[in-house]
């Protein structure tokens, strides 16, 4: 049964070299509309944890939360989806040192009107600030995972470091971390905390 699942993997694979066809095929039969273009796995994460916790469906109103793999292919997928491609309508977040970037794979793909949400580090920075560090350790706490950040935040390299910059180093220390906290520390933000670049992406999709 075709679900965004399969649209995702058909974009995935068109990116990579791929038949687009498939993918046309599914944006069709799915009423795919938009897609939410994001660096990385973690940040879809953080999308549809904000989605769900709004009580949105993003994938039943034809929106696809896709993580690209990198910030360097935002050119290839706005060129593939957006108005020289499918077509649809494009929106996302990117990091402040990844801005000129975007601009100009966004430019290039015919796409620069298009809005995009700038995050001033990255993500899981907004979301530590919107928390608190003091929270944001207690989460971490509940997760199981206190030792494993006291052991980390002993390594010479984290000396002299903020614990914001600390936690923030942290949730990408193992493979899946950021992943399982892009839902984790969404989940437990106040409604009126959250960072204005992912309240923007979810905003705008109307």
């Amino acid at each position: 049964m075709a679900d965004m699942g399969s649209f995702r993997e058909a974009v995935t694979a068109w990116a990579a070299g791929g038949p687009g066809d498939p993918a046309r095929e599914l944006a069709a039969r799915l009423c795919v509309r938009a897609a939410v273009l994001l660096e990385g796995p973690s940040d879809a994460a953080a999308v549809d944890a904000l989605a769900a916790r709004r009580g949105r469906n993003l994938a039943a109103e034809g929106v696809c939360v896709l993580a690209m793999g990198g910030a360097m292919s935002v050119g290839r997928f706005a060129r593939l989806l957006g108005p020289t491609g499918l077509g649809l309508r494009l929106t996302g977040l990117c990091d402040e040192r990844e801005r000129g970037h975007y601009a100009r794979g966004l430019a290039r793909a015919g796409a620069a009107e298009q809005e995009f949400f700038v995050c001033a580090a990255d993500l899981e920075d907004e979301l530590i600030r919107a928390l608190g560090v003091t929270r944001v350790t207690e989460l971490v706490r509940a997760e199981g995972d206190l030792r494993a950040l006291q052991t980390f935040l002993r390594q010479p390299a984290q000396q002299g470091r903020t614990l914001q910059q600390q936690l923030r180093r942290f949730l990408g220390t193992k493979k899946g971390r950021k992943i399982h906290y892009g839902r984790v520390l969404v989940e437990a933000l106040d409604p009126d905390r959250t960072p204005a670049p992912l309240d923007g992406v979810l905003t705008s999709l109307v």
